[in-house]
């Protein structure tokens, strides 16, 4: 398996979520491991693995994964694969037969008792949290509203629409009223789009406008716009603390586990995406 993911594809890199969930849930692809040397090293990525990780991943997000995505998953899925399988070496599996999820968290309960818990260092800890800062920054947040056009969703019809609006037509006759209170603006970005989302920022609050999005036209009030505030680490170095710990942890159980796998050989059946 070649390549590597991507900095976007993060969502599966939370300690033990890594190993348990999506293996445990994600993937129900169970394998027999047969008796013979050679097949027991032998990790076969096929089709079923990929249709079940798009199946899941598409049901969860709406859509289909990109490429570093597919791979993500795939590696997730080996990983486990690899767990379980050491697990099954052990004989971890007696009294727990076809309960692959276990079999996984007692090889990586194992895997857990080996890793070293890093010692705090500030010369360590400050340029890692400037460097994952937007997970502590206060975002900007926007309390509006929408009014969302039934029918004609064109320029023209939306700006009559805010001007009626405006003069004090009620709205209920015409669109379905919603209401956003501190929405953040990351969440904005990913429901909206970056383009809607600044020039929602720019609109002068209080009053209904006619704005573009994608193929049409909404109108939106603006009622009030907090500004962003940065984290500061001192106040914030517990937290950081441990989020740093737990990546720290994470990144020795994943190399951990991928020692393990080069005990086997994990082949990539043609066909698969």
């Amino acid at each position: 398996m070649t390549s590597s993911t991507s900095a976007g594809v993060r969502w599966w890199r939370e300690p033990l979520l890594h190993f348990i969930v999506l293996g445990a849930v994600l993937f129900a692809v169970d394998r027999a491991v047969n008796g013979a040397p050679d097949e027991a090293r032998t990790i076969v990525v096929d089709q079923a693995v990929d249709q079940e990780a798009i199946k899941v991943f598409r049901e969860a997000r709406g859509r289909e994964p990109n490429a570093d995505e597919l791979y993500a998953l795939r590696r997730v899925w080996l990983d486990n694969e690899v767990l379980y399988r050491e697990g099954l070496a052990l004989q971890m599996d007696k009294g727990d037969k076809a309960i692959r999820d276990r079999v996984i968290f007692k090889a990586l309960s194992m895997v857990n008792a080996g890793l070293q818990r890093p010692a705090p260092d500030d010369a360590v800890l400050k340029p890692w949290f400037e460097k994952n800062r937007v997970k502590y920054d206060e975002p900007a947040r926007v309390d509006f509203q929408e009014a969302a056009l039934a029918g004609d969703a064109s320029q023209a019809a939306a700006a009559a629409f805010a001007s009626a609006l405006n003069a004090g037509t009620p709205s209920d006759e015409k669109a379905g009223l919603h209401v956003f209170k501190a929405r953040p603006l990351p969440t904005i970005v990913q429901s909206y789009g970056p383009e809607f989302a600044q020039a929602l920022q720019a609109l002068p609050a209080g009053a209904w406008q006619a704005l573009h999005h994608g193929d049409g036209w909404k109108v939106v009030r603006v009622d009030a716009i907090a500004a962003a505030r940065p984290a500061s680490f001192d106040a914030l170095r517990n937290v950081v603390l441990q989020d740093w710990t737990d990546a720290v942890m994470a990144e020795q159980r994943s190399a951990a586990v991928r020692s393990l796998a080069k005990k086997y050989t994990v082949v990539v059946e043609a066909g698969s995406p």
